[in-house]
């Protein structure tokens, strides 16, 4: 196996990581936050909001390794765009572990109830806090994995990496959703329900497809470091022809 194509294995594997795992872990907390008056019953939930929490931290390793690991490759087309998408992908790990933050106190805060330490009173209260802050960080995700996942798409249509029909797909899905998160901050759509889950539907199978193919297939070119690509060969190649020829 050649390092492009065990590169382009090792992206796909990892998307298709991204996508299980957060799903996974979103399903676990969600489960416990949707119970009336959980945070009584907290201390009861410690395998799923624990469970729920690491998958979550393997989701923001999977989508900064596929950015970190895409960097060489991506960075012929426009470094500057490559960097962004990185910055993106890291400031989304961010929010992972901001959202990982909403488990782990909420099973700290039912142990305490269940010791007494913590007034039963207030337990209704701080469950829709908590609630609120899930939904919170989950439209963050969304607005980050939007925009990277625009500059992911365009990337690979300019360097012809993947055939361009999943570079448009991405072109459509990421922008979408992107628009679904940012209607959801001014209260205008939800995202997580409804007609709002449409938004997220596009880029849903760009990341499904996407993986597939690259396990299947590989890139559709190699590319490696100091190597150009096919569109900065063209260029260079119109550049050259441009030039006024030499006459004696």
């Amino acid at each position: 196996m050649t390092p492009s194509r065990r590169t382009a294995a090792t992206v796909g594997l990892l998307f298709l990581v991204a996508t299980v795992t957060f799903i996974a872990a979103d399903a676990l907390v969600k489960g416990v936050l949707d119970r009336p008056n959980y945070l009584m019953g907290a201390s009861g939930d410690a395998t799923s909001l624990a469970s729920g929490t690491l998958l979550a931290f393997v989701d923001g390793l999977a989508v900064v390794g596929i950015a970190i690991l895409m960097f060489p490759s991506l960075r012929h087309t426009s470094e500057p765009l490559a960097l962004g998408y990185v910055g993106l992908r890291v400031a989304e790990l961010g929010v992972v572990l901001l959202y990982m933050v909403v488990p782990l106190i909420v099973l700290a805060l039912g142990n305490g109830a269940q010791a007494g330490t913590v007034d039963a009173s207030a337990t209704q209260s701080l469950g829709s806090l908590f609630k609120a802050l899930r939904d919170v960080t989950l439209v963050l995700l969304y607005l980050f994995t939007g925009a990277s996942g625009t500059i992911f798409a365009s990337l690979l249509y300019r360097s012809k990496l993947v055939p361009r029909p999943f570079a448009v797909l991405g072109l459509i899905g990421y922008p979408v959703l992107l628009a679904g998160a940012a209607l959801a901050m001014f209260g205008v759509a939800d995202v997580q329900q409804g007609t709002g889950m449409v938004t997220m539907i596009p880029g849903g199978l760009f990341e499904l497809m996407l993986p597939i193919w690259l396990l299947a297939k590989g890139f559709s070119h190699p590319v490696a470091a100091g190597v150009p690509s096919p569109v900065q060969a063209d260029h260079a190649l119109s550049a050259a022809l441009s030039q006024p020829t030499a006459t004696a």
